[in-house]
């Protein structure tokens, strides 16, 4: 991998780098981008959730004082493993890992991580951080549901935040804005919509697609994840006030 492919997936700042931007600052603030490693397709890579959490931590980064931390690359992608190549690790192993990260930040002054979820089957980060904040630890989720739809919205995005399940619109446009080196073929010709998933839990992605895929990719274009990635950005402020202030 070239150093300009790793330089926009991993942070590149030196401790030096990080020692400045904390300066004089009361609380300093750490993004862990958490992704997976899962089929999304036959033209978009394993990789792509790391590949979407890590560009939104990216941006924020480039917009908001904060620490950016490598990704978690591999999480809770047990509904895809149907498809070869998809590696998962267990919730209690997901949940022990982020802890650890938090308590090895605050150990060295970092008192607030903000998780970026790139996958939304990684449920088991909103108990990490309930549990975190019971504790009186700062700690959140980026983006919630909320902050995805008011992406959705700016960026023009046709589909809704259901039917645009995996490997669609949202996703596709994300990758061809920040990484289309990445894209293989075909996804112009890839549309599945599968609305009713009720049992998903129970039957996993290939009860639903035989591709892998749930969304209109053939929709996507690098504007729309252009904007998606900027209203994002936006939305972080609220967030960033949360972790940060006085009292929670």
């Amino acid at each position: 991998m070239s150093g300009a492919r790793i330089a926009g997936v991993l942070p590149m700042d030196t401790t030096e780098d990080v020692r400045q931007r904390g300066a004089g600052r009361a609380r300093q603030v750490a993004l862990l981008p958490v992704g997976s490693f899962e089929q999304h397709g036959p033209y978009l890579p394993l990789a792509t959730d790391t590949l979407v959490a890590c560009a939104v931590a990216r941006e924020i980064a480039a917009a908001h004082p904060v620490l950016s931390l490598p990704p978690v690359t591999v999480s809770c992608s047990h509904e895809h493993a149907a498809w070869p190549g998809t590696v998962s690790v267990s919730a209690p192993t997901l949940h022990a890992v982020v802890r650890d990260i938090a308590d090895s930040l605050r150990a060295s002054g970092v008192e607030a991580l903000v998780l970026v979820n790139g996958h939304g089957g990684n449920y088991v980060l909103g108990n990490v951080v309930q549990e975190a904040s019971a504790r009186g630890e700062r700690m959140a989720l980026f983006p919630a549901p909320e902050d995805w739809e008011a992406a959705r919205e700016r960026a023009g995005v046709v589909g809704s935040l259901a039917s645009d399940m995996h490997a669609g619109e949202i996703e596709t446009s994300l990758l061809l804005h920040s990484h289309p080196e990445a894209l293989r073929p075909g996804y112009e010709k890839s549309d599945f919509v599968a609305d009713d998933r009720r049992h998903l839990l129970s039957l996993g992605m290939s009860g639903y697609t035989r591709s892998g895929v749930v969304g209109r990719p053939s929709l996507a274009s690098a504007r729309k994840g252009e904007e998606l990635l900027a209203s994002l950005v936006d939305s972080f402020g609220a967030c960033l006030d949360v972790v940060t202030r006085e009292e929670i």
